[in-house]
């Protein structure tokens, strides 16, 4: 296998925002090593061609993995900054990624409504996430949620609400 293969990888890890080309680039970097370890293992047509889909398999999975980690800690830190908040109350969120594969992100919420009790405590919310548009001004797109309390820990309760914000991956 290249020894550049890495390199690739972190560079293309470094561009944030950059979904479609990281996943493009996912399938690339795949099907280079697919071909690598298929020529290393057999002669077979058949068998490269099986080797090959299972290496890209394997990647876009691994890549969608991260993905949802990536999703999951942004939902953590807006169920975090909603817990803190009684109903009718505004606060702020943000997140920054460990894996720069999306862009960090910040945005406002309120919660606008108290569910269950004491012992099964929820809120709904609605927040904003924030993007710099080319002008320099700051845009604002809206969703809704569910955010409820395990122990001293607010967690995302809902599927998420708009597959435009993450593509057809939640």
């Amino acid at each position: 296998m290249d020894c550049r293969l890495p390199l690739i990888v972190l560079g293309c890890l470094s561009l944030a925002g950059c979904n479609s080309l990281l996943t493009a680039t996912t399938a690339d970097v795949a099907g280079i090593a697919g071909a690598g370890i298929a020529g290393a293992v057999t002669k077979s047509p058949a068998g490269a061609a099986g080797i090959g889909l299972g290496v890209a398999a394997l990647a876009n999975a691994g890549l969608q993995y991260v993905e949802r980690d990536v999703h999951s800690t942004e939902q953590d830190n807006i169920a975090a900054a909603a817990g803190k908040l009684l109903p009718g109350e505004t606060g702020r969120w943000s997140v920054s990624h460990k894996l720069p594969i999306e862009s960090d992100a910040q945005g406002e919420l309120v919660v606008t409504r108290l569910i269950g009790s004491t012992a099964f405590r929820c809120k709904e919310i609605v927040f904003s996430v924030e993007t710099e548009a080319k002008d320099n001004a700051i845009e604002r797109a809206f969703y809704t949620a569910t955010v409820c309390q395990d122990g001293d820990t607010w967690k995302w309760a809902s599927a998420e609400p708009a597959t435009a914000r993450w593509g057809a991956l939640q």
